[in-house]
């Protein structure tokens, strides 16, 4: 799954499940959903100018940019969603989620042209960045 693009991977599973005559997409099955051996890069943006929508729309732009660093595995831009709980933080303005085959990806990740480009360009927007990286636990 994490060989192809997210697109490519809903569409091919969405005409598998037409051609095939299935009516469930999704399994609820641990080990059909467990991803092993990957690496986590999770950041979290706070906008310099959180009520600017323009500042918002330029760092989504910059993160599809992003997007064609080659060894990505899958991405995901995202926004906080309309969830209210006590352990549940919203301040952030936007999210990129990105899996890797594992940590040397990643960190050749780090100093590809393109996302080094994409920090020059876009750092002014942020006030804030947080990252949360993760490997296998077990």
């Amino acid at each position: 799954m994490f060989g192809i693009s997210r697109r490519k991977f809903l569409s091919d599973s969405g005409t598998l499940a037409v051609g095939s005559g299935l009516t469930t997409f999704a399994s609820n099955s641990i080990s059909g959903m467990t991803a092993k051996n990957i690496f986590i890069h999770h950041v979290y943006f706070w906008l310099n100018n959180p009520d600017s929508k323009e500042d918002l729309e330029a760092l989504k732009k910059g993160l599809q940019k992003l997007s064609t660093v080659k060894n990505l595995k899958m991405f995901h831009i995202g926004k906080p969603a309309d969830t209210n709980r006590e352990v549940i933080d919203r301040s952030y303005a936007v999210s990129w989620f990105t899996i890797f085959e594992n940590a040397e990806e990643q960190q050749k990740y780090q100093v590809d042209p393109i996302h080094l480009k994409f920090v020059e360009e876009c750092q002014h927007l942020w006030k804030k960045v947080i990252v949360y990286d993760t490997v296998d636990a077990v």
